[in-house]
């Protein structure tokens, strides 16, 4: 199973069975995104496109919004995975193809992965009358920093990670940017941002 982290569960599943039902919850909450949006988006739709009783999906999660919070987390797990396995299949890189395997991993789910469109690691809208969660941002640039770090042999301190999270939120507000320009993202931005992230975070990571 993926992890998930435990303030999005009300149960962690400990049985295999269990575990594939809450991954079948999961996909059926990032179809249902992709189709209606998340305004729209119920726990009894899920349920339904799942395949599951609604009991089922209220024994993990109290509302949608956790549900959200924890394809958000799923979705952070892969990425993270695939760029570490992206970056061990290639040996030794440089700074420069670090960078290329985190945008270009998260470019690839941004056109593949249902509901990453609305949901990629947070969610889109703070429950009501509660401030938001933990920034998304913030828990994306923590993982890629670590990822980055080790494989790069860099030391991971407070520049580093200042460094990376600026980083991040530049490429997401740019990236959104990009997606809205064309359905697939725009080539020509891609390209304005991979050189935006070459000049601002490689001198930092060699």
């Amino acid at each position: 199973m993926d992890p998930v982290p435990p303030p999005s569960l009300r149960r962690t599943p400990v049985q295999q069975r269990s575990a594939e039902r809450l991954a079948r919850i999961l996909d059926a909450c990032a179809e249902l995104l992709d189709e209606t949006g998340y305004e729209q988006l119920s726990t009894r739709a899920v349920a339904v496109r799942a395949g599951v009783p609604i009991g089922s999906v209220y024994r993990f999660f109290g509302n949608k919004r956790a549900m959200a919070d924890a394809l958000a987390q799923r979705n952070l797990d892969r990425y993270a995975e695939r760029i570490a396995a992206r970056l061990a299949a290639a040996g030794d890189v440089d700074a420069y193809s670090a960078i290329d395997g985190v945008l270009d991993e998260y470019i690839a789910m941004k056109r593949t992965v249902p509901g990453f469109a609305l949901v990629d690691f947070g969610v889109p809208a703070p429950p009501a009358g509660e401030g938001p969660g933990e920034d998304a941002n913030h828990l994306v640039a923590d993982r890629l920093c670590g990822l980055l770090a080790d494989h790069l042999g860099r030391t991971t301190d407070d520049v580093l990670r200042r460094k990376v999270l600026v980083g991040v939120e530049a490429a997401d507000a740019l990236l959104q940017l990009a997606f809205r320009t064309a359905p697939s993202g725009d080539p020509g931005l891609v390209a304005e941002i991979r050189e935006l992230l070459y000049a601002y975070l490689a001198p930092s990571l060699t």
